[in-house]
């Protein structure tokens, strides 16, 4: 049993590290004898920095690829201490927005530990209706004219494809008008998106138009046209279920920007922040 475990690969891996580790930690207390600053490579440390050359190498390095390893961390860590000494991170404004990102992460770790109740995420839902309120839809033809082919008569024309239609229902719409990238029909579509398609002039004159009857001419930011709205679903006020994970998403969001302001005015006590009024420039003669 034993000599199958000592087999292990895993099993010499961490023997390779801990001799590393005792090699190091001997070095360390026989030159450093004597010196305030120590650099320790903690066995925790040599594990992870195996685990991530592990991690991109698909195997677990060498006693060499060790080596060289922890050596790297030792330069780096000599070095940033003698940066810092130096003052090189002072006013650097990569390292600054650094650092602020992280205080924000260790904010936003607290926000994302909380979970909201049933009661909180319909009272969210009660005062922020808005963002997830369900929009109106509908349904469509359209009959379109290019103001550029038709000219100044083009009004004419849309008078006179209304009337045909309205004395005709069953008259084809499709052979009617200009030719166009645009949709002849529209299945039931949010007002919104009609807006982005046919721009928000058109959205609104459909969303007041009647149900079944032809009408125009309705203007869109590429002409004019003559529709018939086939179909209309209103707008509502969506069940929590409908939303959950919306809303459980909104919730975290504004509970994470009130730890985080509630998080920095505790903060702001702590210091006093003058503000230096910037001098007036002078007039010009």
């Amino acid at each position: 049993m034993f000599g199958r475990v000592f087999r292990e690969p895993r099993v010499h891996f961490f023997v390779l590290a801990l001799l590393v580790f005792a090699a190091y930690h001997v070095f360390a207390s026989s030159a450093g004898e004597g010196k305030a600053d120590r650099i320790v490579v903690t066995s925790g440390k040599i594990e992870q920095i195996a685990a991530r050359f592990a991690q991109v190498r698909h195997r677990p390095p060498s006693r060499q690829e060790l080596k060289g390893l922890i050596d790297e961390q030792v330069r780096e860590e000599i070095y940033v201490r003698e940066a810092l000494a130096l003052g090189l991170d002072r006013d650097d404004t990569v390292i600054r927005r650094r650092l602020r990102q992280k205080m924000e992460l260790l904010n936003d770790a607290g926000a994302d530990a909380l979970s909201p109740t049933e009661a909180e995420l319909e009272a969210y839902l009660k005062s922020h209706p808005e963002p997830f309120a369900v929009n109106p839809a509908m349904s469509f033809q359209q009959v379109f004219l290019n103001p550029q082919r038709q000219g100044p008569g083009i009004e004419r024309t849309v008078a006179t494809i209304l009337a045909a239609l309205k004395a005709d229902p069953e008259t084809d719409a499709s052979a009617l008008g200009d030719a166009s990238l645009l949709p002849a029909e529209m299945p039931l579509t949010s007002l919104n998106s009609i807006g982005h398609m046919f721009g928000s002039e058109f959205a609104d004159a459909i969303g007041e138009a009647k149900v079944g009857a032809w009408t125009g001419p309705v203007v869109s930011g590429f002409g004019l046209h003559v529709v018939r709205v086939s179909e209309r679903r209103e707008g509502r006020s969506p069940a929590l279920g409908e939303v959950r994970d919306a809303v459980i998403r909104e919730w975290t969001n504004d509970r994470r920007k009130t730890l985080e302001n509630d998080h920095l005015a505790a903060l702001l006590k702590r210091y006093e922040v003058t503000v230096e009024s910037v001098p007036a420039e002078d007039p010009e003669p």
